[in-house]
Formats: structure tokens, sequence, C-alpha cells
């Protein structure tokens, strides 16, 4: 059977060559003993230098892990043990150890940390909590620093220096948000030297499934702060009415476009009382006035759009269908707001966005740790291309878990579990309450209270003192109730004469959607070869059991006459509790990876706009960028009014004059006439010319480093603006996408297709945009990069107010159809949580 597993399980097959590398690494054991301080520390040095000189760092492996195991020894007082060294092999190579609670995560990663900083690309090392970041880089930091490498550590609040020097460091320490925060920040910096980390080389996740699974899903946003008036729309509005077409601007139904003239750029500046309407200070002034522009000659009532209940719908301009919760981008749907006379809807201020997932599958090489992983290793592989390496214990376990305990009701149930409680502390066994939410561990807490034992309760609000009471809890008498997540990454030791006791006793009070979990609670007794408790109560009232056909169970339990406090204790139910378990994870597991599909159309973008950036702010000199995207703004130009397949005669020739009158030429540069006869190459190349020649002529005007300045400015500018935009308009995308399934189509391939449409469009309009106001803007002598907004870093479902969760509304209340509506969105009763009753 042994054999048969070993064919079956290709883990264990990699676990056999790992044996071989650890036995290698044993081996040198004596060598490394001989060396002096010195010597030892020389060795970092002369590994540098070997792969410098060709050597791979798996080459490297089994002396340089020798050498960090005999420096813990002296440094630390601590020697990896065999399975240690298996477990920091398996990070090394990219994969996740399963090491169970206590037996010492925190040493094993010194190993390829070290291992893998030798190449100079620097290391991070993840975890879930400040604290443990600060608490591991002061502890592992001395042993790094004997081997004469640095250790950064990477929290909130530093400084921008600090935070460079953090990220310089061989080996930096800090926590998933604040690597992906700083991801972000670094592609929002308007000058290359304000960026703070280095290319993504190599990360260790700590507590792994809890950051790649459990956290997943939670997009890390940076948003904006000021709320973008919405006076400038009604006042581009206000504007907007006195214009005449074909006077003051052009329109062009064919690209949907409208262009200011000469005069209706002068009446502007009348208007706002400005100098140069395309001055560089006015660029958001003219984004409202293109828009309002929009609005009014473009737009139209009942064919693009509907007003209803003081809102803006748009129309599918395919099905004829309202497309509820969609909003035109760029602030069109404003500007529409704006002409209609309906209240302005505060403008989206999402500056940058990424989700754990995409972030850390960044990085050239990703591992991790966790006590409980194998249950989810489908998702690690399919996802992360990550292996699940189960290691065996130091010790064997000798926990002893006991079957669980089914009671009819929860009030049962509860009771139950204090009189255990009660009994278990009488002996001075200590124990820890596993609670799946806040407010069962309050009343467990309520009714100890009752019976006079004193207690600690811990709801993951304070780490430090989080950490201090998880470690009191294997103390003689103590009763800890926690959540189950509570205390991740610290042990409980336990005191002296608590093994004659029976060790740490838990007790979980229901079982959670995921097995993982359960096993995280097991997982912190019986540490180390230590003896443990474990047992589960349930009550056919569970949320999980209810979700689960507990109907047929409860009536079994009326049937037989049994009272609340009576309990079923039986293999088969824990067994169908498990299968409920594995189809509510193969369910979420279904759900992050559609969410990941989605989120990948947004990553291929991202990544695009991100390097295009990066370029901008690196490069010496954008005029071969610049001269790329006026020849793209005239091919498009060209290709629209005088398109090949076409006869001549049917061209819009003043079409192409009024649009590049209005990017880059100015009236009476060229005329109709001097197209006529042309054909599609020959005009193309006729505007080419003449742009590159007045595009030439502005450069030579004025000082080389102030004219290559202020095309920076205006090209960052620009590309933060449409991509702030286009991250809302994809938001509003993804919301109403899932419509489109009721008519047959496949809403992900939908959302691929109009994606990148979207994404085109924005191309094409930070081009237009780039082109004109380099042609058009005067250049000044005080011109400075700015920021499109400040911004500020919010995690999804944190309570920073960014994300407003509907309030629940309490049956009974007596609410009008056009009341507000009392869950908190601002909108009508009856156009809100009134459509559902």
């Amino acid at each position: 059977m042994g054999l048969l597993k070993k064919l079956v399980d290709p883990s264990r097959r990699q676990l056999g060559k790992m044996e071989k590398i650890a036995d290698a690494i044993d081996a040198l054991a004596g060598e490394m003993k001989a060396l002096t301080d010195e010597q030892l520390r020389a060795k970092t040095d002369e590994f540098k230098k070997r792969l410098a000189d060709g050597e791979t760092l798996d080459d490297l492996l089994p002396e340089a892990y020798a050498v960090v195991r005999e420096a813990s020894t002296r440094v630390l007082g601590m020697t990896p043990f065999y399975v240690q060294l298996l477990g920091a092999i398996a990070l090394h190579q990219g994969n996740i150890a399963e090491m169970k609670t206590g037996e010492g995560k925190t040493l094993v990663a010194t190993m390829p940390l070290y291992l893998n900083a030798l190449t100079g690309e620097g290391v991070h090392l993840v975890t879930v909590n400040e604290y443990l970041a600060a608490r591991d880089a002061e502890t592992m930091g001395e042993l790094f620093n004997f081997l004469g490498l640095t250790v950064g550590l990477n929290v909130t609040n530093l400084s921008h220096e600090e935070k460079q020097e953090a990220y310089r460091a061989d080996i930096t320490y800090g926590t998933n948000n604040e690597f992906g925060f700083d991801y972000l920040r670094d592609n929002m910096v308007l000058y290359k030297e304000e960026m703070v980390q280095r290319p993504l080389n190599f990360a260790i996740i700590d507590e792994v499934d809890s950051i790649l699974i459990d956290e997943a899903r939670t997009p890390l946003i940076i948003s904006g702060n000021a709320e973008k008036s919405t006076i400038l729309y009604t006042q581009a509005n206000s504007f907007v009415r006195l214009l005449k077409e074909n006077v003051d601007y052009t329109v062009d139904l064919k690209t949907k476009s409208v262009q200011l003239t000469e005069e209706g750029m002068t009446k502007a500046e009348k208007f706002f009382n400005i100098k140069n309407l395309f001055d560089y200070a006015n660029v958001s002034l003219n984004h409202h006035i293109h828009q309002a522009l929009k609005a009014h000659a473009i737009m139209h009532r009942d064919t693009d759009y509907v007003v209803q209940n003081g809102e803006i719908i748009i129309v599918d301009p395919f099905t004829g269908r309202l497309m509820e919760g969609r909003r035109y981008s760029e602030g069109l749907h404003q500007a529409i707001e704006a002409k209609e006379g309906v209240p302005i809807q505060r403008e989206s201020k999402t500056l940058a966005t990424i989700t754990f997932q995409n972030y850390f599958r960044m990085y050239k090489k990703l591992a991790g740790m966790t006590g409980t992983a194998k249950t989810e290793e489908e998702e690690f592989q399919s996802i992360y291309n990550m292996d699940v390496i189960v290691i065996p214990t130091n010790k064997p376990v000798q926990r002893i878990d006991k079957p669980d305990v089914v009671y009819k009701t929860m009030k049962g149930k509860f009771k139950a579990v204090v009189d255990e409680i009660v009994r278990a502390h009488k002996t001075d066994q200590p124990v820890l309450v596993g609670t799946v939410a806040v407010e069962t561990s309050e009343l467990i807490s309520d009714m100890l209270k009752k019976r006079g034992i004193p207690h600690n309760v811990l709801n993951a609000k304070n780490h430090a003192r989080e950490a201090e009471i998880i470690a009191q809890a294997g103390q003689k008498g103590a009763v800890t109730i926690a959540t189950n997540m509570a205390g991740r990454g610290t042990d409980i030791k336990l005191g002296e004469g608590v093994k004659e006791l029976g060790g740490l006793y838990i007790i979980g009070t229901e079982r959670h959607e995921s097995r993982r979990i359960d096993n995280q609670l097991r997982g912190r007794s019986g540490r180390q070869g230590d003896p443990g408790v474990s047992q589960f109560y349930l009550s056919m009232e569970d949320e999980l059991m209810r979700r689960f056909g507990s109907e047929r169970m409860q009536s079994m339990m009326d049937r037989l006459g049994m009272s609340d406090d009576q309990p079923i204790e039986s293999r088969l139910i824990s067994k169908s509790v498990e299968s409920a378990q594995k189809r509510v994870e193969g369910n979420n597991f279904d759900a992050r990876k559609q969410l990941l599909q989605f989120d990948d159309v947004m990553r291929q973008q991202r990544e695009i706009i991100y390097k295009q950036r990066y370029e901008v702010l690196d490069s010496e000199d954008l005029s071969d960028d610049i001269r790329e995207m006026m020849k793209n703004v005239i091919r498009r130009t060209v290709d629209v009014h005088a398109p090949e397949h076409e006869i001549p005669e049917e061209w819009n020739l003043k079409a192409i004059v009024d649009s590049m009158n209005g990017t880059i030429f100015t009236e009476g540069d060229f005329t109709e006439a001097d197209l006529k006869g042309l054909d599609n190459e020959e005009i193309y190349e006729f505007l080419v010319e003449k742009a590159m020649k007045k595009y030439d002529e502005k450069r030579a005007a004025f000082d080389p480093d102030k004219i290559r300045e202020f095309e920076r400015v205006i090209m960052l500018r620009t590309v933060d603006m449409k991509w702030m935009d286009h991250i809302d308009a994809m938001e509003h995308l993804r919301e109403g996408i899932h419509l489109r399934a009721y008519g047959q189509v496949d809403p992900f391939r939908e959302y691929q297709i109009e994606g990148f449409r979207m994404f085109d469009e924005m191309i094409s309009s930070i081009e237009n945009d780039v082109v004109t106001y380099i042609m058009k803007a005067e250049i000044e002598d005080n011109m400075k990069r700015q920021k499109v907004a400040e911004g500020q870093a919010v995690k999804a479902g944190s309570d920073s107010g960014e994300v407003v969760k509907k309030k629940p509304i309490v049956k009974g209340q007596k609410i009008g159809r056009n009341d507000p509506c009392p869950c908190g969105s601002g909108k009508k009763y009856k156009n809100c949580c009134g459509k559902a009753q």
C-alpha cells in the first residue's frame, strides 16, 4: 500500500529527491563546524563569486544551507532539524511547504532567503501582519547580519527614503498589503527616482493560504481624495449652450467626435477669462468643455440614453436594452447629467488597483509556508503553479482528534461547550475555544462570566496583544476564546505540568466552510510531539449544517424524542460535514478562478500602461514617440474620412481639415484644395510631412531641456487621467456584464472583447490628447509634473469608509416607495432594495 501511495502521490516522489539533497547538507555539518566565525562569514562572498563565475543557486544549495545551519546554531542557538531542511528545499524550488504548527517555519525560511539573496536582486518575506514582520526581521536579522547580508523592514508610515532603504536590503520583511500598495504607488510616481521597489524577484509568503486564497479576491485600491468639483460640469454646460454648430465647433458623426473651431476657442477663452485654452493649467477645463460639447452634439436623449427617476441610463446601441449600472467614462456621463439637469453623481476616484492574485504572480519565483494547504492544492497548482509538499513532523503527532459531537439546537450546543470548559478548567487543563464569528466568542464569554470562569477573549483586533494572549494560552488553567484566524504565526507553548494534564484542549464551536481553517484550529495543539486534544461541537442549526440538508437529521432526532442537550457522536456525521465542506471549497475555488479570468484582462492592460509609463519616466527624449503618435492620429483621421474602399467623390475632405485643425494645425495651414486629387496614402503622407515640419519648428523655438520636460509632463498627465477613467469604465463594464448571459452570450468573452475595444479607444484618446496639447499649448518656464489626484491606500472591505456596505433593512420598517432607501445607497427605495420586494 505504501508503495502504491508513493507511485500515485507526486509529492512523495519530490520528497524523495529532497531527502537526497538534505542528506548532502547533513554531510557538510562537520566541515562547517570546523570554520571560525570569520571563515563562515567569508562564505557569503565566496558564494557570490561562484555565482558570477557561472554556478547556479541549485549548485550552491547544499553548502549554502549548511552555512546557514551552522550560523543559526552559533547566533540564535537554534539548529534546524532534518525536516526543516526539507521545508527549506521545497521553498527554494518555488513550492509550498506544508508544515504543522510549531515546526519552526520562521527558521526554515532563513535558508532559501539567504541562498536567493546571494544574487543581489532582493528577496521578500511576506507576512500577514506588521507585528510578525517586525518580530521576524529583528530575530532573524541577527543571523543574516552575521553572514554579511542586510535586512530591511517594510511597514506603513515609512518615509520615502526609509522605504527605498528597506527595498535596497538583501532581504526585506513586510506585509502583503504594503508590498502591493508600494507597487501601485511606484506606478504613479512623477520621477523615476521616487520609485521604491526593485523588479520583483523572489518572495516567500508566510501563511500562504491566508494571503493567496482567503484574501485572493481582495483588491488593493489607491483611491483619490478630493471630490472633483461638479461646478465645472455645470459651467461647461452653460458655455456649450451658447455655441453654434459649424461656426464654433464641428461635428464628425462618423467618429462620434467634436472639435472646437478657432472661433469656438476664442469664445471659450473669453467666457472663462483665460489666455490660452490649451494651456497646461487648463487641461481639466478643456476636458470638461469637450465632454459637454459631446453631450450636446452627439449624445441624443431617448436614442443613446434615457432619463429615468433622475438618472441617466445608457441604451445598448445593438439591442436597444437599458444598461442599468453602466456609466459613460471620462466624465461624459456627468456632462450628460449636467445637460439634462439631473443630479451630477460623484466621479469615481480609483487611481490604481490590483488583487493579491495578480500582484504575487508577477514575482519571478514564489514560494509559501503554512500548516494547512493540501486541501487547496488544485488551486495553488492551477493559479500559481506551486505544488504543495507535505513536510513530515519532527516528532510524531500525539494529539487526539475526537469525533464531532452534534446537538439538536444551538442553545444545547453552547451549554455543552461551557459545561466542558468548566470541567476541563477544574482539572487545570488549558482550553482554547475557536469560534467562527466575533458574536459567538462574546456569547460564550458572557456564559463563562456567569459561571465565574476567568478567561481571555481574542477578536483579532490588536496584533501585539494578540500574540501575547495566544502565547499564554498554554499555561495551567488558562481559558482563551479566539476567532479561528486569531493568533496565526504565534506558537502556543505549554506551561509546566500541562503535558501531564493531557496538553492543550481545543474546542471548536462550529465547522468552518473550509476544512483548512478547522485544521488550523486543531493544529494549535499537539505541537512538536506534545500531547493535546481537539473536538468540534456542532448543532443542527449551524449555518453549514442548514446549508446541506440537516432537516432529515433534525426530524430523525425529533422522532427519537431527543432533547436539546442530548448529543450524537458519530463518524458518519463528521464525514457528511466534510463532504459539505468540500462542496463549498469547490464553489469558492470556481468563483476565484472566474474572477481571475476577468482580472487577467485588466492585468494585461495594466502591464502595458505601467511599462509605457516607466518608459516615459526613463527616456531622455520622447520626440520619437510623439512623432509616432502624430502619425497614428493622422492615419486614423484619413482612414475614417477617405477610406481606400470608397470612391474619392464620397470622401469627406472637410472633416479631415476640421479634425486636423483641432489637433495639430491652425486654420489656414492647408485647405481641402490641397487634398483634392490625392489618394488615401498621398493624403496621409502630405499631412505627415506638414505635421513633422510644424513639430520640428515648435521644438526648435525652445530650449531642448525645457521642451523635453514639457513633453514628459503632458504625456504623464494624459496617461494618468485616461488610465484612471479607464479603471472606472472597466469596473462599470464588469458590474453589468453578467446580465449579458441572459442574451445567450458568454459574459467573459463579451468582457474580453469590450474591454480590449475600450483599451484601444483609451490609447487612441491618449495619442489625440498628447498631440493636441503638445502642438497647441504654450510652453511656460515653471512647468511642473503634477499628480492627477492625491491617492490614499484602501483595502477593499476595510473600514476606511471607501466601501459602503448596504445596511440591512429591519423587517417591520414601513418605507414609502419614494423615500430614500434605508440601506444608505442614496437612491429611492423603489429603485434600490424595494425592487426585490
